[in-house]
């Protein structure tokens, strides 16, 4: 008799134990973008904005997942580093980081741009957070050095923290007028939805990797 209320106790206890982590594998991935006016939305509706045309694209493939837009207009790549605590709160699984533009607009030092990309993606990693960066391309007009020095910030990193790498964000859409709004740079709702048509497979592929971490720690 001691020994059936034994068994049983240790049945119930490992039932217990692994209720958590089938609850840890089972809830929305939690998502933030953290970005400027191209990811926040500048000039659309909160619904034609990336990070809910987003979500919207991957709960239409099935996959349970809340987006955060975490984007702010005119920012930088410093300025996403500063805010970066409270711009992702505790509990997030993922960072999207789509800045730089900006800085490239504006003719900023390379160098400081590549520091606080750097510091955004060694943060959230210190966090157990997983990352991935959007690319950006620097206008021809500060020449091929600046150009090169800026665009080279992207893949480095990439390959320096193993974390994956969408190229350029607004592939598909930057300088065609048609896709943008009357300022020239920032997407209209029909060149939101090519971004996310364009970007969707590598963010499911991205996701699909905490799927798997999740599994394993299960």
């Amino acid at each position: 008799m001691h020994m059936l209320v034994l068994t049983f106790g240790l049945m119930t206890a490992g039932i217990g134990l692994t209720r958590p982590q089938a609850a840890n594998a089972a809830k929305p991935v939690r998502l933030v973008v953290l970005g400027d006016s191209l990811s926040a939305g500048l000039g659309l509706p909160e619904a034609a904005a990336f990070p809910a045309r987003l979500q919207k694209a991957l709960r239409d493939k099935g996959i349970d997942i809340d987006i955060s837009n975490a984007g702010v207009s005119g920012d930088t790549a410093s300025g996403g580093r500063d805010r970066l605590d409270w711009s992702v709160p505790q509990g997030t699984d993922a960072v999207i980081v789509e800045l730089g533009a900006n800085d490239a607009l504006r003719g900023l030092d390379p160098a400081v741009t590549r520091a606080a990309l750097t510091d955004i993606v060694k943060g959230l990693k210190t966090r157990g957070i997983a990352v991935m960066l959007c690319g950006m391309v620097a206008p021809p007009n500060y020449g091929s050095d600046y150009a090169a020095r800026f665009n080279s910030i992207y893949p480095d990193l990439a390959k320096e923290f193993g974390v994956p790498l969408y190229p350029f964000f607004l592939a598909g859409v930057a300088a065609d007028h048609r896709l943008n709004q009357a300022d020239g740079i920032h997407p209209t709702a029909e060149g939101v939805d090519i971004i996310v048509s364009s970007i969707l497979p590598s963010v499911e592929t991205f996701l699909g990797a905490i799927r798997d971490q999740r599994a394993s720690k299960g």
